[in-house]
């Protein structure tokens, strides 16, 4: 939203979505008057009936991109099929190394001098999509879990900011 207000990314955020009610990015929309909604997987009997609530509040919206950014879930192929190639995710290593949840932590137990953060295409993989972009973050002899991941998170906001700006004019 920053980045759009700023004049960094041309373009209208439509909506802003989370699976969990406690969530800051929401709470910004609803202040902006940006249609918000929460669907939490526990309020559902299956996770296909998750999908489905989650492709028509997405899609009740048109987006031409949705951006996957801190939502820790696995998006089913229902989802996918309905927004082929416009679905980008955020993900805190340079894949294809440490795919998954936990990828700072892998990578930390790996023994890696450096890592870092992608953009890429959502697939019906995990974190297996096209590579949209990457930037490398180096790992301090110092750095635990948190600390790294805080470094990586600062990183991956402007790559995503860049990455939309870009895609936006390619689309254009």
């Amino acid at each position: 939203m920053d980045a759009c207000d700023d004049g960094r990314v041309d373009a209208e955020i439509v909506a802003v979505g989370s699976d969990v009610a406690d969530c800051t990015a929401v709470e910004r929309a609803q202040a902006a008057g940006i249609l918000t909604f929460v669907s939490a997987p526990a309020d559902f009997s299956s996770r296909e009936q998750w999908n489905a609530a989650m492709t028509e509040l997405v899609g009740a919206a048109s987006p031409d991109l949705v951006v996957s950014a801190g939502f820790m879930r696995i998006l089913g192929p229902e989802f996918i099929d309905a927004f082929p190639g416009r679905i980008i995710n955020t993900h805190p290593a340079l894949l294809p190394a440490f795919p998954g949840a936990h990828a700072v932590r892998d990578a930390l137990a790996c023994g890696v001098k450096v890592t870092g953060c992608t953009v890429h295409v959502v697939d019906q993989g995990v974190d297996t999509g096209p590579i949209l972009a990457q930037r490398a973050v180096a790992i301090r002899d110092d750095d635990d879990e948190e600390s790294l991941h805080e470094r990586i998170k600062a990183e991956e906001r402007e790559l995503l900011i860049e990455t939309v700006s870009r895609w936006i004019g390619e689309s254009a």
